[in-house]
């Protein structure tokens, strides 16, 4: 692959909702430009882009994929993301380090939810959009349907710079608005608009003229004046409002029948911003911020937005260099983790294939091997210039299992595979529940977590099963309550001996509170640690279910002691039992966490959703319309959405989606907690036999 300097490359993400087409057009894309020698199929796992035996197994994307495009001198980095929206993430951190986005649609389908997320997304990041009518071969295809229903909820106009020629199994070519010409396939030659599409395209043409008038003050006053705008200056004028953000292109093709290329790439090279034209990026340097400019000669700043696992090669790591230039062999300083990388040959990969380099560009997106303390989101740069560029936000997760290991010797391997498994993708994370003992491992939904599960299988040979979580339940009082415990042992030889006697009240505000409230000496300072020591092991193990009891004040304000019996383990027995039974005087509940969910579905399941929350003793907050979907928000217990992504999704038939957030804990209503402590204490009886 010949060597490109920053003017010369594209980074555009090919995103959408799932089986849009992505993967065959970046296939296509590819064949076309010589890149490929055949174009291959999702059916028989023979694309570039999925070269996973994952993606393989299951026919979808499951990780973002770099496809370089060499095209009119230019190279194209087309980063392929996956649909599916389990792997939101891989989409984020693609367009994270893109310049601009082509927004993929179903003819048939039009607008889905995932077009809907990957748009919002992408005018948070201030990416510039194309959005592509894509499968107008399909049977059903509707282009006018199908950009309707984009327009539908796009605050920013979308103007066709293309229409198709024909539709379904008519469709042949797509008639160029800008160079007024027709193109049948995938447009190497061009040729006259045929007659019966004279007059729609003379109306699209007026209209995009119209757009691009409004890009230039001195364009708009000759539009006005009824003069009329050559080919350059459309064109010219075109580009600013589209890198403006103004208007959205709209294109047309059919990735799996190769139609409707030419046009597609000639679009991305001359109105898509180069990592030149778009605004500098802000990086946290020494003394405040800075602003960094895609320049080779600029301060080095390369940000890793992906790192993966392969078994031949080892830890690859994905960065893209927003600044400076990089040489293979080369050393860079790791601002974030305070420690220098020994870079080897630095690489192209195109699909799995690696393509090796001397030098990157500032813009460029390259990869490196085996680096040994940089994970996703660091910064590489110079030692003496330190600069960090700001991480990626990544929804929360949303769907938890509880992971245990398949045998003993996987057991010594779990800790550092999950920590390998979040270190590659930033939507995972896992944590030790110190309350239900489980290890939980959590992320965007079944399918997420099914991947990552035979990903440590596969490359890190660490056999893992998933159960249910646990729910973390907790245990509080609701009054104050009072009791005594007098711990006496005789057994031959010295013996035991020490009382407590202790107060406690609820503490909002505070998980624990202990205070010495005992005069006259009727019980020594020096026990007070001892009774504190019982009083904290019965708040870890429970007084009414076995979960942790929290929001505690406790008062010691009496007790006895003997001169020759009493010693601290007395007195951890005396305070423990007394705390006990102080609890149960003390009405005690049990408490359950309790999470803000909010809920976006279409209009139609409306009432499909409200019900199912009612089953959930969900408490609906506020219901509201956005875009032409509702959006409903919601309390509910943990214990009742543990796994919502998936009955969410067949309630709406995928159409739906939530995000959800932890708020705080909630007494379980009296008819329910019963049936919980019940379950806790033959659980726990269970496990003493053993």
């Amino acid at each position: 692959m010949k060597e490109y300097s920053t003017e010369f490359i594209r980074n555009i993400a090919l995103a959408s909702h799932s089986n849009s087409g992505k993967t065959m057009l970046a296939e296509a894309l590819l064949h076309f430009t010589g890149g490929s020698t055949r174009l291959g199929k999702i059916e028989d796992g023979s694309t570039v882009s999925d070269f996973e035996d994952e993606e393989h197994r299951r026919g979808i994307s499951l990780s973002t994929s770099i496809i370089p495009v060499e095209y009119r001198d230019h190279k194209i980095n087309l980063l392929d993301t996956p649909g599916y929206s389990d792997f939101i993430g891989e989409v984020i951190s693609a367009l994270r380090v893109s310049d601009g986005v082509v927004l993929l649609v179903d003819s048939v389908a039009g607008a889905e939810v995932g077009t809907e997320i990957v748009w919002n997304y992408a005018a948070q990041m201030n990416l510039t959009r194309f959005v592509v009518i894509n499968k107008m071969n399909r049977d059903n295809a509707n282009f006018r349907k199908a950009l309707a229903s984009m327009q539908e909820f796009s605050d920013v106009r979308l103007i066709p710079v293309q229409l198709p020629w024909g539709e379904k199994a008519e469709f042949k070519g797509v008639l160029d608005l800008l160079t007024m010409k027709a193109y049948p396939g995938s447009g190497k030659t061009a040729q006259d608009i045929p007659a019966e599409f004279a007059e729609e395209v003379e109306v699209a043409r007026m209209e995009l003229i119209e757009a691009a008038a409004e890009g230039e003050d001195a364009l708009l006053e000759k539009y006005l004046e009824g003069e009329s705008l050559d080919a350059e200056e459309i064109s010219r004028g075109l580009r600013q409002v589209i890198l403006s953000g103004a208007y959205v292109p709209v294109y047309v093709a059919a990735g799996s029948a190769e139609i409707g290329l030419r046009t597609l790439l000639d679009g991305i090279i001359d109105l898509m911003p180069s990592p030149v034209n778009v605004p500098p990026v802000n990086a946290q340097g020494k003394d405040g911020e800075e602003q960094l400019t895609a320049l080779d000669s600029a301060p080095l700043a390369a940000y890793v937005w992906k790192t993966t696992a392969d078994p031949f090669v080892g830890r690859i790591t994905y960065f893209r260099l927003y600044s400076g230039s990089l040489a293979s062999d080369s050393r860079v300083w790791n601002h974030n983790k305070g420690a220098e990388e020994r870079l080897g040959t630095l690489h192209l990969l195109r699909g799995k294939e690696q393509i090796a380099v001397k030098v990157v560009h500032a813009g460029d997106i390259a990869t490196v091997s085996k680096l040994n303390v940089t994970s996703t989101g660091d910064t590489l740069g110079d030692k003496a210039h330190p600069l960090t560029l700001a991480v990626a936000e990544y929804p929360h997760a949303l769907y938890r299992v509880a992971v245990i290991p398949k045998t003993q010797a996987d057991s010594a391997k779990i800790s550092p595979t999950l920590n390998r498994l979040v270190e590659e993708d930033m939507t995972l994370s896992w944590y030790p529940d110190p309350v239900t003992n489980q290890t939980i491992l959590q992320g965007m939904g079944d399918q997420h977590l099914d991947v990552a599960i035979r990903k440590a299988e596969a490359k890190f040979q660490t056999g893992l099963l998933t159960m249910e979580p646990r729910v973390p339940y907790r245990e509080s009082i609701t009054r104050k309550g009072q009791a005594t415990y007098r711990h006496k042992k005789q057994t031959g030889g010295a013996g035991q001996f020490g009382e407590v006697a202790m107060r406690i009240e609820p503490l909002p505000d505070e998980d624990y509170q202990f205070s010495n409230e005992v005069f006259g000496g009727a019980v020594s300072n020096s026990y007070m640690p001892a009774i504190e020591k019982g009083i904290k092991s019965v708040m870890k193990e429970g007084a009414v279910a076995g979960y942790p009891i929290n929001n505690v004040k406790v008062s010691v304000y009496d007790g006895k002691e003997h001169p020759v019996d009493s010693k601290p383990v007395a007195f951890e027995i005396a305070g423990r039992e007394a705390f006990k039974l102080a609890v149960k005087d003390a009405a005690p509940v049990l408490l359950e966490p309790i999470y803000n969910v909010r809920i976006t579905v279409p209009e139609a399941n409306m009432g499909d959703i409200l019900g199912d929350l009612n089953t959930r003793r969900a408490r609906v907050q506020g219901m509201d319309t956005e875009k032409g979907r509702s959006v409903v928000t919601a309390q509910v217990p943990l214990a009742e959405i543990l796994r919502y992504t998936t009955d969410l999704r067949s309630i709406t038939g995928g159409r739906g989606v939530f995000n959800m957030e932890f708020s705080h804990y909630e007494v379980v209503p009296a008819h329910i907690s019963q049936d919980i402590i019940n379950a806790r204490q033959k659980e726990l009886a269970a496990q003493k036999e053993e």
